[in-house]
């Protein structure tokens, strides 16, 4: 979502903002600005609507000097991106904030300060808290004070970054709802809605906790609790190099990173392996305890990670025996849910952030589960701090907005989790040795399977005319044709859906013809008999098929139908494996379409709202 950059220091701050929000492009966004408190005057403040690049050359027009500011790149969400609706906001050129979240009572605080007197200038609801904020200063109540007075009357979620011109020496922050993290330089402080904006400037940072308000000065630093107490908050040094969100020598980081998956997953699984099975403090202190007294599971995630939670039902129902239940964190929180007696919920975030997810967590913690698993990415956020136990994925920073790596590394911490699983529940003597030859040899495999690059750029020429598309698989291979039809859609903007192939004729054969291609996941397992039988149908209305298939699987091509080899494989980790190719299909096809595709339209890579 939006992202947030401050600091106050003794040296210009307006290059450090630039450079933060450069870093934060990943995450999505339509407009961006700062504003600068200098060493005399108004607030400085500029916005643009579109890409940093704007930002910085209107800096360079109207330089902003100044040692104290803020700044923000937004997606909009209560109004249209322009640059009225653009932070930071400002009341009566005494104050600033910039916000992250959404406030829910907007409406009721905007009618009360029209009434007061109050003018807007834009359509966002995060200037009601800029309004909230200069009256409580009017009143005569200290920049810090004026922020917890303004916070206690907010419904919903925010990060806040607040300066005063009257009080050129702080700079205030606030969180509930939205990541806030703090960072510790020499004789100056720093805020960002992610550790990547202020790598360039330090490595030491603090993570703000729900409810804390947080008053920054050059050399000191203080935190008050969601009650108003003081408290300490640990320095926690990050191991995150500042070059790690550089491309190198690829076009884009969503190449990069579908290329980086082998070393990903070789990261997720070092120190997690014997030679017979997974360790068992992999998911840390007495964690296989719970697992031997878990009768279910329910996994909640949301997008792609959601499509994750799918393939690990089959995994989890079919060699550990037990009920596996999978949901979308947004229609989870909203119903009434039934807890079957000890289960494990399992929260699948790459961020750690996303606000449905998160919500998910809380309600189950209240909700009767036994323990709570967070497979997470990033070992500061909120999802994996509030969760009992945690496996972190080891993907490293992933800044294309269609995930890759995070996905892979999710599916092998799911395989984990159910080989874990399945050793404790065993009724019968055994090992694992055999699962963990394969999760070993898995680095290798897709090494192999990114052969097949060039193959698919050339395929993807097909596909840049066509309007619509139908992802195809069954088992495994299904949430597998689920997550390749995402990717299409979210980089290329072909309309793409996947379905069960045994489905067909319950619907989507209606819309088989010429101008439909048909992708087809193919592993060689149980199912491959019926989902020939499926393709058939398909073919016989004119339909043109892509499949990717196991090299052992007997396809024949025809003038309707386009084989793409896939090397051979075991089932346990077909879905990994599969994966790669519809990834390259729906890199190389935006490519083509000339879309954007590290920061797809509409789209963030975070979601910390609603």
């Amino acid at each position: 979502m939006c992202g947030i950059v401050g600091a106050i220091a003794h040296r210009p701050v307006a290059p450090i903002l630039l450079e933060g929000l450069k870093r934060l492009e990943y995450r999505g966004y339509d407009s961006a600005g700062l504003a600068v408190i200098g060493p005399e005057g108004p607030i400085g403040r500029l916005r643009t609507l579109g890409k940093v690049s704007k930002l910085s050359e209107a800096v360079d027009s109207h330089p902003l000097p100044g040692t104290l500011g803020i700044a923000h790149t937004r997606w909009a969400t209560h109004g249209e991106p322009s640059t009225a609706n653009a932070h930071p906001h400002m009341a009566r050129e005494r104050c600033a904030i910039v916000h992250n979240g959404i406030i829910e009572n907007h409406e009721p605080l905007r009618r009360e300060q029209l009434e007061q007197g109050h003018r807007f200038t834009s359509q966002t609801d995060t200037e009601v808290i800029v309004h909230a904020i200069y009256d409580e200063l009017d009143a005569g109540h200290d920049l810090t004070e004026a922020v917890r007075r303004t916070v206690g009357r907010l419904e919903g979620a925010y990060a806040l970054g607040v300066i005063d011109r009257q009080t050129p020496d702080r700079m205030l922050a606030a969180r509930q709802g939205s990541p806030l993290v703090i960072g510790v330089g020499f004789q100056e402080h720093f805020i960002a809605s992610d550790v990547f904006a202020l790598l360039p400037v330090t490595n030491r940072f603090i993570f703000l906790e729900e409810g804390d308000i947080a008053e920054l000065g050059r050399e000191q630093l203080t935190i008050w609790d969601a009650q108003g107490e003081i408290v300490e908050r640990p320095v926690r040094t990050s191991t995150v190099a500042a070059d790690s969100t550089e491309r190198g020598r690829f076009r884009h980081f969503m190449q990069k990173e579908i290329f980086e998956q082998p070393r990903a997953i070789t990261d997720t699984l070092e120190g997690r392996l014997s030679a017979d099975g997974v360790l068992p403090e992999a998911f840390g202190v007495d964690a296989e305890a719970v697992f031997a007294e878990t009768r279910a599971v329910t996994i909640v995630a949301c997008g792609t990670s959601f499509h994750a939670g799918l393939v690990a039902r089959y995994w989890i129902e079919a060699l550990v025996g037990i009920p596996c239940n999978v949901e979308v964190a947004s229609e989870y929180r909203y119903r009434q849910q039934v807890v079957p007696p000890s289960s494990l919920f399992v929260t699948i975030s790459q961020s750690g952030e996303t606000a449905d997810t998160l919500a998910a967590l809380r309600i189950a913690k209240e909700s009767g589960y036994a323990t709570t698993l967070a497979i997470c990415n990033v070992p500061e956020s909120s999802l994996v701090r509030e969760s009992d136990l945690v496996l972190l994925t080891r993907a490293g920073p992933e800044i294309g907005v269609a995930s890759t790596k995070a996905f892979t590394t999710q599916l092998v911490a799911l395989l984990l989790l159910t080989l874990t699983l399945a050793r404790l529940h065993r009724t019968a003597p055994g090992d694992d040795s055999a699962s963990v030859a394969l999760l070993r040899s898995l680095p290798a495999q897709l090494e192999r399977v990114l052969a097949l690059d060039e193959t698919v750029a050339v395929l993807a020429e097909r596909f840049v005319e066509k309007h619509h598309c139908l992802f195809l698989g069954r088992g495994e291979a299904y949430p597998i044709a689920m997550e390749g039809a995402l990717k299409l859609k979210e980089i290329s903007y072909i309309h793409a859906e996947a379905y069960p192939a045994g489905e067909l004729k319950h619907g989507p054969l209606a819309l088989i013809d010429e101008d439909m291609p048909v992708v087809v996941v193919a592993p060689n397992n149980a199912l491959l008999e019926k989902l020939k039988s499926n393709l058939e149908e398909v073919r016989a209305r004119g339909g043109e098929l892509y499949v990717f298939a196991d090299d052992q699987v007997p396809f024949q091509e025809d003038p309707d139908v386009t084989i793409i080899r896939v090397p051979e494989t075991d089932d346990l980790i077909d879905p990994l494996v599969f994966t790669i190719p519809l990834q390259l299909l729906a890199y190389h096809v935006a490519v083509l379409k000339g879309t954007d595709v590290d920061q797809p339209r509409n789209l963030a890579k975070s979601v910390t709202v609603e």
